[in-house]
């Protein structure tokens, strides 16, 4: 028969953890469209609340990442300057991997925890700690990528007719035409063709 610490050993393993989800980890994409020169992140609000973190940290991590300034509306973010909602979940991925996930488990079942000047992220599933390292900027990656590429769908908001009615909206440095649209609608175009600063789009 096997000795009592063995299979106490063996019962232990086998509890599961009353602070650990138990559900797969999924963060929403998020969800933005373009208003004149400003950039609506239209879901921030739910994203904050499934990575279950203080809105001014989260906050204060993007805007130092993205070189920019920003405001709560709502349940929306409001970004000075034009972003992609590619961009935007690039930095989430990122947000995700230093503050969230556990590096031993991958769980996201954790909390910020600070002693004297240095946070530390702990795992209520398996009780690894660690350091939050400081990090550098990528404002100038971010920035040069506020740009839009052939092939690619967009969230756009119409902001006015041309002459042929055709909608207009506007990225970046980027003008861009989306027939069968009307001013003030956000729908989904997809970039047919980039010409200078012109660009012409698809309904999608």
């Amino acid at each position: 028969m096997e000795g009592y610490d063995s299979l106490l050993n063996r019962a232990i393993s086998r509890t599961p953890n009353p602070n650990a989800s138990g559900e797969r980890f999924i963060v929403p994409k998020p969800k933005t469209f373009i208003e004149g020169r400003t950039t609506v992140w239209d879901n921030f609000e739910e994203i904050r609340d499934t990575l279950n973190r203080d809105q001014d940290q989260f906050i204060k991590f993007l805007l130092k990442e993205m070189g920019t300034a920003g405001k709560v509306e709502g349940n929306r973010l409001v970004l000075q300057g034009r972003f992609t909602s590619e961009q935007i979940g690039a930095l989430v991925d990122e947000y995700v991997g230093e503050y969230v996930r556990c590096a031993e488990c991958g769980r996201p079942d954790t909390k910020l925890v600070k002693y004297d000047r240095v946070t530390t992220l702990k795992c209520d599933a398996c009780g690894a700690q660690r350091s939050i390292q400081k990090r550098r900027s990528r404002t100038t990656t971010v920035a040069r990528a506020a740009s839009i590429e052939e092939g690619k769908v967009y969230d756009l908001k119409i902001e006015t007719q041309g002459k042929k009615g055709d909608g207009i909206a506007k990225i970046d440095k980027f003008t861009i035409f989306v027939p069968n649209t009307k001013t003030g609608e956000i729908v989904k175009a997809k970039i047919n063709k980039v010409d200078g600063n012109l660009a012409f789009a698809s309904r999608q």
